[in-house]
């Protein structure tokens, strides 16, 4: 996979990740960016800023664009999809809090890991995400529980931001999102896709 153009984001897109933030149900699809200097691949570590005491993880499917998508159709949308991968949504929640627009919760250098792996041919409809930390569970959903499935959030964006071929469309994180300490692996794993796992360290003085 090749360094994408741009990262688009999706937040709130599972219901039982939205009531345990505290948060309504979205009429329409919540979207934020990512810089493409938050992005690392596996074995990097995230790193803890010292203006943050609250970073979680949030374990997502990535969506590959694989061809030019603008105003697509719903037909339009399924087609571009060249295929998916594994992305951690790191989030420095207080910051998310505290600042309101969230370019600095979402967007500190390392916030994004990726595996690289691109699986084709995946039915979207039929997708699962597992979180872990430390070896131990603490999310999984399925792109079946989506409150916008992804052909939808796809021709969202799309009206209003042309998608190009290697850009990367994040498609929420569903419930159990949690506090990352420094010393934990997190990992991302979908089926068919891969695992994701990056070491957590607090930035050095």
């Amino acid at each position: 996979m090749t360094q994408p153009g741009k990262i688009v984001c999706i937040g709130r897109n599972y219901a039982a990740h939205v009531r345990e933030m505290g948060n309504d149900l979205p009429a329409e699809p919540v979207v934020f960016f990512k810089p493409v200097s938050s992005l690392i691949g596996p074995g990097e570590a995230i790193v803890l800023p010292p203006e943050s005491t609250l970073v979680e993880h949030e374990a997502e499917i990535a969506i590959v664009i694989g061809r030019r998508l603008r105003r697509g159709t719903r037909d339009e949308a399924e087609r571009a999809i060249r295929g998916f991968t594994c992305a951690n949504d790191v989030t420095a929640r207080d910051l998310q809090k505290k600042d309101g627009q969230w370019w600095r919760a979402k967007g500190c250098d390392t916030f994004c890991p990726v595996l690289p792996t691109v699986a084709e041919g995946l039915d979207w409809r039929n997708l699962e995400v597992i979180g872990r930390v430390n070896g131990q569970e603490r999310q999984r959903g399925r792109s079946a529980d989506m409150i916008f499935p992804i052909p939808d959030l796809l021709m969202y964006v799309s009206a209003a931001i042309t998608l190009e071929p290697g850009d990367l469309v994040l498609t929420g994180s569903p419930a159990g999102t949690g506090p990352l300490r420094h010393g934990d692996v997190v990992e991302v794993e979908i089926a068919g896709v891969g695992v994701l796992s990056n070491p957590v360290r607090a930035e050095a003085a």
